[in-house]
């Protein structure tokens, strides 16, 4: 590991907006955040983009970045400390681990944003949308919690309104092309790193915004999905 490594991942031990795999928080982030704002996660933040930018426009309500790589982490809890962005917390974990971290209801929104597509088929499970981890957003999200989807990857895209339609999602909103009319929402304004570099290569941002049902069915609809999948052209 690099000494810059080595160095951040010290400094974020006194960071007093980064908790990294803490013990017996679940439903007591009103105490941390010192109010009762509603709690928004950024998924897979990264270097925290999202979450600062949020955090910019609603003072009144209160995010939380969640990664694992806490060299990355740094940079979003450093700029939030500069900024005195004390609505914007970050969480070091692993996304599979996120309902430990939470209370049922505490959580009013989720963010996904630019997450790795995982297009291959064998890997379709690691995918931030899928049923598997729908389920674990529900364990700890209020009812009619708002996801938001925003992605280069059209797989991605093409595959989570499938994952809405079949498990009986509520669509509210689905834009093709985030950036082909004017005005763009504020919210969908904010750029990430990864929006920077299109990777996808074709310059069209699609964006989701969905609330899930009470009960998202178990192995029968995933049956139905993964066949689905296959008969779509889904490789391997």
């Amino acid at each position: 590991m690099g000494q810059k490594k080595l160095i951040r991942f010290e400094e974020l031990k006194g960071f007093q907006n980064v908790l990294e795999f803490p013990r017996d928080i679940a439903g007591k982030w009103s105490a941390h955040f010192g109010n009762e704002h509603p709690i928004t996660l950024e998924l897979a933040c990264g270097k925290g983009e999202y979450a600062l930018g949020l955090g910019r426009l609603y003072a009144n309500r209160n995010f939380i970045g969640v990664d694992l790589k806490g060299n990355r982490i740094w940079v979003g809890a450093k700029k939030a400390l500069k900024e005195n962005l004390v609505n914007v917390a970050f969480l070091r974990t692993q996304i599979d681990m996120v309902p430990t971290y939470f209370s049922t209801g505490e959580v009013a929104e989720i963010w996904i944003t630019f997450p790795d597509p995982q297009l291959r088929l064998s890997k379709v499970k690691k995918r931030l949308t899928h049923p598997k981890f729908l389920r674990l957003y529900q364990q700890f999200m209020l009812p009619g919690g708002l996801i938001h989807l925003k992605t280069d990857s059209p797989d991605l895209y093409r595959f989570t309104k499938t994952v809405i339609e079949l498990y009986g999602c509520k669509l509210l909103e689905d834009l093709d092309n985030v950036y082909g009319s004017e005005p763009v929402p504020a919210e969908l304004n904010i750029k990430t790193y990864y929006e920077s570099l299109d990777i996808a290569g074709h310059n069209r941002v699609h964006y989701l915004r969905f609330t899930l049902p009470e009960d998202l069915g178990g192995r029968e609809k995933d049956e139905l999905l993964k066949q689905t999948l296959i008969n779509d052209g889904g490789t391997d």
